[in-house]
C-alpha cells in the first residue's frame, strides 16, 4: 500500500498533535519532580516496575483510567482494568498473578458495572481478584487497578539497540468499542485462546528471541514506539504502511488506537522470522514495521518519503532516559 509523501507528512502532523502523545509528554514533569530521571539510580519507563526475587523478577503495575471512560462504558472499563494490566504483565516478559483495584462510584449500582466487568475478565484471563478498596458513596466512578506478576527473563523498554528490527502485532479479529478509539478483540475469544495467545511474550523472552518490548498504549503505535526509544536511548523509524491494520480502518486513526493485544517487539534480525511465526501460528497479524536506529529521532516513513515525530535531543518525551547503571 502506498500512501504518498502528502499524506505521510498529514500523518505526521495529526500525530505530533494527537492527545495519547500529549498525555505522554505530561509524564515528563511527573518523573522530575518525584527525582526519578536518568542517573537518578532508578530505571523508571517500563510496563512494570521488575523487583528480582530469586531466578526471576515480580513485576508490579498499576493503571488508572479516565474518568469519563469510566463513566461512558462501566462495564468495558472493568474489563480494562484487568486486560490492560494482564498485558503489561506479558510486555515484560511475564505471567500475571493476581489483581487488586481501587474504586469510587456513587452508589452500589454505579459500581455494579465496573465490578462485573472486572469480575468477567479475571475469569476470562484466569487471574484472581484478590482484594482492593471499595468506597460507594464518591460523587463520581473512579477507577485503578493494580497487578502483581512475575518473569523468569525479563523484555523491558530499556534493551532495544540499534541494528535491531521494530516488530508489531495486534490482534486483529474484533471491532472498535464506541465512542472511543480502543480497539477490542477480546471479549468475545475463547477463555483458552486468551491465555494462549499471552503466553507468547514470556515465550519469547525465555527463548533469547528478544530483551525489548512494550504493549501498545493510549499513545497508539507511534507513541508507544517513542517510548521504547526513549527509554532504550535509541531512536526508531516507523514504515506505517506495513503495520498489521483491519481492512477499511483509516491509517490515522489506526497508529492513535489502544489494541486489546498489541505489542511492540525489538529484535536482531535473525529472530525475526522466529518471532513471526509465533505470532502467526495463534492467528495474530504481526510483521516488520521498521529500524531501531542510533539518531534520537522517531519518525515514520514511507516509499522514500520521512517524517520526524519527536526528537529526543531536543526534548524528552517520558524524561525516561537509558538505564542507569547498577
Amino acid at each position: 500500500m502506498t500512501i504518498g509523501a502528502a499524506a505521510l507528512e498529514a500523518l505526521a502532523a495529526t500525530l505530533r498533535a494527537g492527545s495519547g502523545l500529549a498525555a505522554k509528554a505530561d509524564i515528563a514533569s511527573v518523573v522530575e519532580r518525584l527525582g526519578l530521571e536518568a542517573g537518578a539510580g532508578v530505571a523508571v519507563g517500563d510496563d512494570c516496575a521488575a523487583i528480582l526475587d530469586g531466578d526471576g523478577f515480580l513485576l508490579l503495575a498499576i493503571e488508572g483510567f479516565i474518568n469519563a471512560f469510566v463513566a461512558a462504558d462501566p462495564w468495558f472499563a472493568g474489563w480494562c482494568g484487568v486486560m490492560v494490566n494482564i498485558s503489561d504483565v506479558a510486555a515484560m516478559g511475564g505471567r500475571p498473578i493476581a489483581i487488586v483495584d481501587a474504586l469510587w462510584a456513587a452508589g452500589a449500582d454505579a459500581a455494579s458495572p465496573i465490578l462485573q466487568g472486572m469480575r468477567e475478565a479475571s475469569r476470562r484471563y484466569g487471574v484472581p481478584l484478590v482484594g482492593g478498596h471499595t468506597n460507594v458513596r464518591g460523587d463520581r466512578a473512579q477507577l485503578s487497578v493494580a497487578i502483581l506478576g512475575r518473569a523468569r527473563r525479563l523484555l523491558t523498554s530499556f534493551d532495544a539497540q540499534a541494528g535491531e528490527r521494530l516488530i508489531a502485532a495486534v490482534d486483529l479479529r474484533g471491532d472498535y468499542r464506541a465512542p472511543f478509539d480502543n480497539w477490542q478483540a477480546a471479549i468475545e475469544a475463547p477463555a483458552a485462546r486468551l491465555r494462549g495467545d499471552l503466553e507468547i511474550l514470556p515465550e519469547i523472552a525465555e527463548a533469547g528471541l528478544s530483551r525489548a518490548a512494550k504493549d501498545i498504549s493510549q499513545a497508539g503505535l507511534v507513541g508507544t514506539a517513542a517510548m521504547l526509544a526513549e527509554c532504550s536511548g535509541v531512536g526508531v523509524a516507523i514504515d506505517v504502511a506495513a503495520a498489521p491494520r483491519p481492512k477499511g480502518v483509516d491509517l490515522a486513526r489506526w497508529m492513535q488506537t489502544f489494541p486489546s493485544f498489541g505489542f511492540l517487539i525489538a529484535a536482531a534480525p535473525r529472530d525475526v522470522d522466529a518471532i513471526l511465526t509465533r505470532f502467526a501460528a495463534r492467528g495474530i497479524a504481526a510483521a516488520d514495521i521498521g529500524a531501531i536506529t542510533a539518531d534520537r529521532r522517531v519518525t515514520i516513513t514511507e516509499g522514500g518519503a520521512s517524517e520526524t515525530i519527536w526528537d529526543f535531543c531536543k526534548k524528552p518525551l517520558l524524561g525516561c532516559g537509558a538505564r542507569a547503571p547498577a
